[in-house]
């Protein structure tokens, strides 16, 4: 999630005029947020520019329209470069964030990064401004994992990374050509990990897991393919992947008690499957992010 973020902060504020979107209509995605009528500031919800985040920002949408909040998307904005300092001026109010990647912003060498949930968000809120405030974080992430097919799960009785140990050198992996000078050196240091051969498989990496040209691969959680592919991700009991779990910004003035009521109601319907499941839907199925959103929110309850 850091990688693909990076990736895209140049080219998301070049095209950030482009780019935003309104459901009010269009306008200026960087406007201060318009007053509702009767109960102050509308709640303006943002997202980054690309696709899980703007379906996450739909799903916060639709659950808080539900409650009668008045709402304003602003989807597919740009990178966090852009998106962060909207939020902690107010011109957004809500915004769909990945904990870790969020603390690695913020301060890239906090030593929670490594800790686990609770360590990063109680990290943050010693990082961030007054403005803002962290509601409670999802049980789904979209994460860099290792992941391989259950057949070769079967076969070395595979359920967490450390599993991998004294096995690893039987193993040829997998992944995007940064993964081997980034990630590697943490793998052998944490878990005593050294592979067979490394192959830099980039975007067809869980094809490579699924064909055999690689036993192990590192792909996100939340990458459809693992789900049509039907791969295995797993875990990572030491946390060499800095959690990454989806959790409401707020911009504090902007959110009152039934927003944060609705926004951490979401958050505790949201796991990791059922995101990837959700993603599925939305980049191999080709459905609307809007739709999806509505399906989910109605099957757990939450409209």
């Amino acid at each position: 999630m850091t990688t693909r973020l990076l990736r895209t902060a140049t080219a998301a504020a070049l095209l950030l005029g482009a780019a935003a979107c309104s459901s009010s209509g269009g306008g200026d995605p960087l406007a201060a947020p318009s007053a509702a009528a009767g109960s102050g500031k509308t709640v303006v919800i943002g997202s980054a520019n690309f696709p899980e985040n703007e379906l996450l920002a739909s799903i916060y949408s639709q659950a808080l329209k539900a409650k009668g909040v008045k709402v304003e998307e602003k989807f597919n904005i740009g990178s966090r470069e852009v998106l962060y300092g909207q939020l902690k001026s107010g011109a957004l109010t809500v915004l769909p964030e990945y904990n870790g990647a969020l603390l690695t912003y913020l301060d890239a060498k906090n030593p929670a990064l490594t800790g686990g949930t609770e360590a990063v968000n109680a990290a943050l809120v010693t990082k961030l401004p007054t403005e803002l405030a962290l509601l409670d974080s999802s049980a789904a992430q979209d994460n860099d994992s290792l992941t391989v097919t259950p057949e070769t799960a079967a076969k070395y009785n595979l359920k967490s990374i450390a599993d991998l140990a004294g096995k690893s050198a039987e193993l040829v992996i997998g992944g995007p050509p940064e993964f081997k000078n980034r990630s590697e050196p943490l793998l052998k240091d944490a878990y005593g990990l050294t592979f067979k051969e490394w192959k830099p498989t980039g975007e067809t990496t869980a094809n490579a897991i699924k064909d055999g040209s690689i036993q192990v691969g590192n792909v996100f959680t939340t990458d459809p393919k693992i789900v049509t592919l039907k791969l295995v991700p797993l875990t990572d009991p030491k946390n060499v992947f800095s959690t990454q779990n989806v959790t409401p910004l707020v911009n504090k003035a902007g959110v009152d008690a039934t927003g944060t009521e609705v926004l951490n109601k979401v958050s505790a319907k949201l796991d990791t499957a059922g995101l990837a499941e959700l993603m599925k839907k939305v980049a191999v199925d080709k459905t609307d992010p809007s739709a999806v959103a509505k399906e989910w929110l109605k099957a757990n309850g939450l409209i």
